[in-house]
């Protein structure tokens, strides 16, 4: 086991902030339609700083169990009680702190092992079961305030290899035909380098054809099912094998690896595996059986940006491609996406949109597509933590809730 014995930040308050922030567009995908992303924030206050952090659950449980009102009621009742107590315990959050994790020289234990503050929120939250996007907001607050009171940037810490990073847009489902092309062609007027479209049973080779013939074939382009398909369908999925695809991400229910064992033997286009991936073990487990070629990093879904960080590591020694996924996150989220998808094994572009995607103004300064070179790019955060500032005046503008204060 590897001791840190660094001091960390001192925890004195964690606060919640439940806003309300309107799509510019409504996003519809096989589970439901937004034209709102409620948000949860978490702000945890130090004595060496603040740091902030967005909870990646969704309004309702219809994409995953995990929901804000759910959330908000964990962090207070139980997680953020549990975090206090144990920096209560050791003086300050990380000192004395096992990680729990073998020493190790590879990139992902070296990110760790500088973030002690960070990496013992992990075994302080484990007394409570699951909860993976509520630990990972808290986790994601604490290594912001560590890291800013360090003065080092999120993408130092992770091992970023890259300033810019190439940015996909995820395309929901359209009420017409018409209007999707009109939609992915504005974005592509935009410079994103990669399409995903959302599909669903009646909502899959029409859509996917047209898109491709719009692209051309040197577009590149992807579909997400967000589970909507059973094993029966694996014939049909298999016919988007004309469409050149990048990969066809989560077609089958989370639990379901043999289905998508099945159908990865059935097809030409990579399967890629996002639900299903909880943790570095559930990502090993189902690259052994052959369920998936392709790895979709959630931090949220996974607990947490040093999780993703060992997800990260394992995949690159098997040689396995990762992208990041989003959540409709606000620039505080989606900084530290970015400085995520700069790491070597991001080989795909992610769903990093600029935030004129999702939102007319953003929580943080807005993030803008290059141009020329860096058309279709955002550039690396390079400031301390998220290298972003949260716009405290729209916190208050949006908020949906009072905000709650655990001591």
């Amino acid at each position: 086991m590897t001791e840190q014995t660094s001091a960390g930040p001192r925890l004195e308050v964690i606060e919640l902030h439940r806003i309300e922030v309107p799509l510019v567009r409504p996003f519809e995908t096989s589970f439901g339609r937004e034209t709102v992303r409620e948000a949860l924030l978490v702000r945890v206050r130090t004595d060496a700083g603040d740091g902030w952090a967005e909870c990646v659950a969704g309004r309702e449980p219809f994409y995953s169990s995990e929901y804000v009102d759910g959330a908000a009621a964990v962090i207070e009742r139980y997680l953020a009680p549990a975090l206090l107590a144990a920096a209560a315990g050791e003086g300050r959050v990380g000192h004395g702190v096992s990680t729990g994790h073998p020493a190790s020289t590879d990139g992902a234990a070296a990110a760790i092992a500088s973030v002690p503050a960070a990496a013992a929120v992990g075994p302080a939250l484990a007394v409570v079961a699951g909860h993976r996007m509520a630990k990972a907001a808290l986790e994601a607050a604490v290594l912001d305030a560590e890291l800013r009171a360090q003065g080092r940037s999120m993408a130092s810490c992770f091992g970023a290899v890259r300033d810019w990073v190439d940015c996909g847009v995820s395309v929901g489902i359209a009420p017409t035909l018409e209007e999707l092309l009109d939609e992915v062609a504005g974005y592509v007027e935009q410079g994103y380098r990669r399409i995903k479209l959302k599909i669903k049973p009646g909502w899959d080779l029409v859509p996917v054809g047209a898109v491709r013939e719009l692209l051309g074939p040197g577009g590149l382009l992807q579909v997400d099912a967000n589970t909507a398909y059973r094993p029966a369908d694996i014939p049909l999925l298999a016919e988007l094998d004309r469409f050149g695809l990048l990969l066809i991400e989560q077609p089958f229910a989370e639990e379901d690896l043999g289905s998508h064992v099945a159908l990865a033997a059935a097809c030409d286009t990579p399967v890629c595996l996002d639900e299903s991936i909880l943790d570095r073990t559930t990502a090993l487990d189902a690259i052994e059986r052959g369920a998936t070629s392709i790895v979709n990093i959630k931090p949220g879904r996974m607990g947490g940006y040093l999780e993703s960080l060992r997800v990260h590591e394992a995949c690159l020694a098997l040689e396995v491609p990762v992208w990041c996924g989003g959540m409709l996150e606000t620039g505080l989220g989606r900084a530290a996406n970015v400085a995520l998808a700069a790491l070597p094994g991001f080989l795909l572009p992610g769903d990093t949109s600029a935030s004129d995607r999702y939102y007319a103004e953003d929580l943080t300064e807005p993030f803008v597509l290059g141009t020329g070179e860096h058309r279709g790019q955002l550039a690396v955060p390079q400031g301390p933590g998220t290298g972003v500032e949260v716009r405290e005046e729209l916190v208050r503008a949006w908020a949906s809730a009072p905000p709650v204060l655990v001591r």
